[in-house]
């Protein structure tokens, strides 16, 4: 089951933290950018359930990885504005970090093993050579 996935579990961490941290909000930030970042969250965790459960996993899996990198830049933006001290910017920001090396090696193991590089030839039209 979907319960037993360490990215959902690691998801929901996060979550519980920002809405920690998104209950300390500003009022006139609460309501906008905070509930933005509490649906981007929502998002997160419904993409992992359905990546879960599908059977072609690589497009759902890109679309995680876009919504995490939203949330990034959502998190990033209450750190501009003041919203979100320091510390509490650099810990979430941290366990941002950790799901998104979660996503990349799900991506990874989709991928198959590296390629080996194509040893180059030169161009047969510049040998390097001057006549």
């Amino acid at each position: 089951m979907s319960k037993d996935l360490i990215i959902l579990q690691k998801t929901e961490d996060m979550a519980v933290y920002a809405y920690q941290c998104i209950e300390q909000f500003p009022k006139g930030y609460k309501f906008t950018l905070g509930e933005r970042i509490q649906i981007q969250i929502e998002e997160l965790i419904s993409i992992i359930i359905t990546c879960n459960r599908r059977y072609h996993k690589k497009t759902t899996l890109h679309e995680l990885d876009v919504r995490l990198d939203t949330l990034r830049i959502m998190v990033r933006m209450a750190r501009t504005l003041k919203i979100l001290p320091f510390n509490r910017y650099e810990h979430w920001a941290g366990l941002n970090d950790e799901i998104g090396r979660l996503i990349g090696g799900w991506i990874r193991s989709f991928e198959g093993p590296p390629r080996e590089p194509v040893p180059s030839t030169g161009s047969p039209l510049f040998t390097g050579v001057a006549e």
